[in-house]
């Protein structure tokens, strides 16, 4: 990508060119922001119903070119068929949740209380912040710039969206399907790199921003000086649980596609699977089930792990697996050929302090940690400064409310995958995982909403 320019690969074939688009300057995003801020004005004083029309007519929009959609997210960040037909179809619920969700009352009526004279009213309204800019990974392209803009949208905010370079060809495509429907310049995509995030931070009302931790505690310290809110989703090392009362083969099947799934690309992906008791029959039945996943194109129906993004997120795994001061299980290699392919790897008796126990290594790769007891299981999960999602699977409901209850992640799933989102409920972890108010579900309302208490008395 150059200055003027930015470029998106497709993974499993680096040499096709998806997308060379103009990047946006400085100046063009503080124009975009201006252009936004007074469409805005007009979308905001609309009637609710309008902009609820809006985003189910940009449902319909979606739907109709879903599998186009699909497509070009498996060409550009190598996402599997399955998978992306999965995220589209999300998009299109996502919309139409937060198109109904813009028909909830703006407020409530608060009793009246002494010494406020008889007849006085107090009201506590709601209202748009203004221009939301939006700051979105590479991972789930469709999914997550419309769960921060479809909110953002239905409350009456304009929207800045900032992709991730990788994924400029997918937010393109996007904003295609739904600017018909929109009025002009309420969404508007900014395409670049790092410049052009910084450049939205400093001009927009709201911020959301789902990527790295260490860009996205950037982003908090920017928006705390300029005193505007802030959203951040940074990551996690995320924990399955196994108790010795659970199938093995049944919770393995589970971690693996959790683990591995879109080459354990997502924030939600398991990164340590904690076998309380003897870990050898879990730890075999991993890693049958990890050796049993379809590597390979994602375009092929029965893949199930594809390529990661890039050459050096390759390497990292294969370095991480190599330096974790255990023994890898399974994988730990590249995989000739054209693409950036990695086997699924998992790694045995890796060290308390190695990277893959302390830091989130994006890519197909876990670790396999054993723990003597539930209470040392709990202490492993917690050993880190992250709190995203934590799964617990066992046969005993009792002891399972019980674990949940001792858990700090954000998100708790028992005898689930670490993986999936409820885009109708709120999303967010502890630590350094999330910064700001929960994602998703009528908890976006609180981010990209300001409340305005107004109290009224009679004259005289």
């Amino acid at each position: 990508m150059s200055a003027g320019r930015v470029e998106s690969r497709s993974p499993q074939a680096p040499d096709d060119v998806v997308v060379a688009a103009p990047a946006t300057d400085r100046d063009g995003v503080r124009r975009a922001a201006e252009r936004a801020r007074d469409a805005g004005r007009a979308w905001s004083a609309s009637p609710a119903a309008e902009r609820a029309e809006a985003l189910f007519a940009g449902a319909a929009a979606l739907g109709a070119a879903a599998e186009e959609l699909a497509q070009l997210v498996v060409r550009e960040v190598g996402k599997t068929i399955g998978e992306s037909r999965a995220e589209v179809e999300r998009g299109v619920r996502i919309l139409r949740f937060h198109a109904e969700a813009a028909l909830l009352p703006d407020g409530e009526v608060h009793p009246r209380l002494p010494p406020a004279p008889g007849g006085t009213l107090t009201m506590s309204r709601r209202r748009p912040r203004g221009v939301a800019g939006l700051i979105t990974p590479w991972n789930f392209p469709v999914a997550i710039p419309l769960w921060k803009a479809a909110p953002a949208l239905a409350y009456g905010n304009a929207a800045l969206l900032k992709p991730a370079s990788e994924a400029t060809a997918t937010a393109l495509r996007i904003a295609e399907l739904l600017e018909p429907h929109l009025p002009d310049g309420v969404l508007q995509v900014v395409p670049g790199g790092g410049s052009v995030g910084e450049a939205v931070i400093d001009v927009a009302d709201v911020l959301s921003f789902t990527g790295s931790t260490a860009v996205g505690q950037r982003v908090a310290e920017s928006a705390a000086k300029r005193g505007v809110p802030a959203q951040c989703e940074m990551g996690g090392l995320n924990s399955s649980i196994v108790l010795p009362d659970s199938d093995p083969e049944a919770a393995a099947n589970v971690i693996a596609g959790a683990a591995m799934g879109y080459a354990g690309q997502k924030c939600t992906a398991t990164r340590r699977v904690i076998a309380v008791g003897n870990a050898g029959p879990l730890t075999e039945a991993l890693v049958a089930a990890v050796e049993a996943l379809p590597v390979g194109d994602p375009a092929e129906e029965q893949t199930q792990v594809g390529p990661v993004i890039a050459d050096d997120a390759r390497q990292r795994v294969v370095d991480a697996a190599a330096n974790a001061g255990g023994h890898v299980l399974t994988g730990g290699k590249a995989v000739d050929g054209d693409g950036y392919f990695v086997a699924p790897t998992l790694v045995g008796s890796a060290a308390p302090d190695a990277e893959l126990r302390r830091e989130e290594v994006f890519g197909p790769v876990a670790a396999v940690v054993e723990a003597e007891s539930i209470e040392r299981a709990v202490e492993v999960d917690a050993e880190v400064p992250y709190g995203l999602v934590t799964s617990i699977f066992t046969n005993d409901l009792g002891v399972a409310l019980e674990i949940t209850e001792r858990i700090g992640s954000g998100l708790i799933r028992v005898n689930q995958p670490t993986t999936g989102v409820d885009f109708h409920a709120p999303f967010g972890g502890t630590g350094i995982s999330s910064y700001g108010p929960r994602e998703q579900g009528l908890a976006a309302r609180e981010h990209y909403t300001t409340t305005h208490t107004v109290t009224i008395s009679p004259p005289g």
